[in-house]
């Protein structure tokens, strides 16, 4: 029987799992939609879908790397306390692995790859949801490549509460990969050096503080000179290499870096949760409802 994108549809609705799923169910049952639904429960498909609406705003994030490639990635579950669970970890791990042997494109991608266990990385999830009895969420990742004369900086921090993996070249040592690292999870930069920040949001910041100079009466012959002193703060602010480094509040992170003969390529950091929606639950409760399960 041929399968139509209504069909497909139509069980998305009744059971909130996956498209490529909810083909694959229909496929096997020749189209009858409650023998469909039947097989996606005992895949334990149609019970995570169940949580589909739930929010997982907790997690962690890992990194893992070898040789010349590292992965850093975000896996999110529903509370804390199943971030810390030895099955949620373990999960976590294997999808660095296999995230890092097959570098996907995208999460939706990711998703479709077959594992070494025979399941799609999207099926080996949803059996940890019905094992674990969460929601959870690989809701990001990327895979970075150095060369043979660079160095990964991999810093981890709160016990994956935030993740940084840097990518140095011009040095192979690790330790001033992770120097500039952890400098990055404590300070928060948006770019590397002020080059990278377009002219559209210089311009903006400069209009801001022109006129936040004008509210405060100072004189407009002065202004232009005060606004281009509080622009060189607003870089330091946002671009990495511009700021005091925190392991030496008397160099300036290029410093550092440069006194090592090296550059920075590139670097990323996840904070788990970071523009999630966090459900308001307080330790007692979340204590309650695992006793509950």
């Amino acid at each position: 029987m041929a399968i139509t994108a209504q069909m497909v549809k139509e069980l998305r609705e009744k059971t909130g799992a996956g498209m490529m799923d909810c083909k694959k169910a229909l496929t096997e049952t020749n189209g009858n939609m409650e023998e469909a639904i039947d097989f996606l429960r005992e895949k334990g498909i149609a019970s995570a879908a169940k949580k589909a609406d739930r929010i997982a705003a907790e997690g962690t994030t890992f990194i893992l790397s070898k040789g010349n490639d590292a992965v850093i990635l975000e896996v999110n579950a529903e509370t804390d306390f199943v971030a810390k669970n030895e099955n949620f970890q373990n999960l976590v791990k294997e999808l660095a692995e296999h995230l890092l042997a097959n570098k996907p494109a995208s999460v939706e991608e990711a998703l479709e790859q077959k594992m070494s266990n025979g399941q799609t990385v999207g099926e080996y999830v949803n059996a940890a949801i019905a094992k674990i009895g969460e929601k959870i969420t690989l809701r990001r990742f990327e895979v970075k490549t150095k060369t043979d004369n660079g160095a990964f900086g991999e810093y981890l921090h709160m016990g994956g509460r935030i993740a940084v993996l840097t990518v140095l070249e011009g040095t192979t040592e690790e330790a001033v990969a992770k120097d500039v690292a952890m400098h990055i999870a404590a300070i928060n930069p948006k770019y590397i050096s002020r080059d990278q920040v377009s002219a559209e949001e210089t311009e903006r910041e400069r209009q801001v503080l022109t006129q936040q100079a004008l509210n405060e009466g100072k004189p407009e012959n002065i202004v232009a000179k005060m606004v281009e002193g509080r622009l060189r703060k607003f870089f330091e602010d946002i671009c990495l290499l511009d700021q005091t480094f925190v392991k030496n509040p008397d160099q300036k992170v290029r410093q550092f870096v440069e006194s090592n003969g090296a550059n920075v390529v590139e670097f990323i950091r996840f904070e788990v949760g970071e523009g999630l929606e966090k459900r308001q639950e307080n330790f007692a409760e979340e204590v309650m409802s695992q006793i509950k399960k």
